[in-house]
């Protein structure tokens, strides 16, 4: 039992993500003041509290300021991936790509769908096996996007995503390239693809990766002289103020912090 300002009746507070006993995720391990799971069913399992959606000791009610998310596990999959489509692809690479093993990094296929982690050496020429080979014929690259991972595990924080699409074949296949911000370059992929075009640029745009080779890596959202990348994850939001029906709601970095 405890009482109506939730302390117990001994007057000690409740367990709770800003106590001592911290939170308890599914299997019943806690996290400690830092947010590290420090115990539980299964013995230490490392994990990261990421609370509300960043946020921290205010009025959360949602819930979810109690949940703690496992550490990324840089792992690949095993093999058989038991999706036919991507053992299909995977063991025409193998037969026709000798370099697999120094171009591809890991195999990890998640919900349905292969991703090959790829170091940008080896890309160019995996891409044009991808493309050119019968057994796989990947001939559309539908996108290119950039992601931003400040707390990559490797260390290298940006990542260069493509995905492709083998119209002969119906399957789809995800690249990945992850680079360090002191050296985001990736060779580009519009000799092989020239779709990749404008999608390089767009990420060259947004989040600063560099594509070398590219016809013309000019900026495409923003102006040719803006400073920095916006969709970094600490670029600053900025803003402006918005009136509405007689309230005015302020700029993102203006507005009321939950952290």
């Amino acid at each position: 039992m405890t009482s109506p300002d939730g302390t117990s009746p001994d007057g000690a507070p409740p367990a709770g993500r800003d106590s001592p006993g911290g939170a308890c995720d599914e299997n019943g391990a806690m996290a400690n003041g830092a947010g590290e799971l420090v115990g539980g069913g299964n013995g230490l399992r490392p994990g990261r509290r990421h609370d509300a959606f960043g946020a921290g000791g205010s009025g959360d009610t949602s819930g979810f300021g109690r949940l703690v998310a496992p550490a990324p596990v840089l792992a690949a999959s095993e093999r058989p991936f038991g999706d036919p489509d991507a053992d299909a692809v995977y063991d025409a690479l193998e037969r026709v790509f000798p370099q697999l093993g120094d171009a591809v990094e890991r195999a990890v296929v998640d919900r349905g769908e292969l991703t090959l982690h790829v170091r940008r050496e080896g890309l160019p020429a995996l891409a044009q096996t991808l493309r050119d080979d019968p057994g796989l014929r990947f001939e559309l690259l539908s996108s290119l996007s950039g992601v931003d991972y400040p707390d990559d595990a490797t260390g290298r924080r940006l990542h260069s995503v493509v995905h492709l699409t083998s119209m002969t074949y119906r399957r789809r296949l995800r690249l990945e390239v992850s680079v360090a911000d002191a050296d985001p370059t990736v060779p580009s992929l519009t000799s092989v693809w020239p779709t990749a075009d404008w999608h390089e640029r767009e990420a060259y745009d947004l989040f600063g990766i560099v594509y070398t080779g590219h016809p013309g890596l000019t900026r495409i959202m923003m102006p040719d002289d803006w400073i920095g990348h916006p969709q970094r994850k600490d670029y600053p939001l900025g803003g402006i103020p918005v009136d509405y029906k007689g309230a005015t709601v302020p700029p993102p970095d203006e507005r009321r912090s939950y952290s």
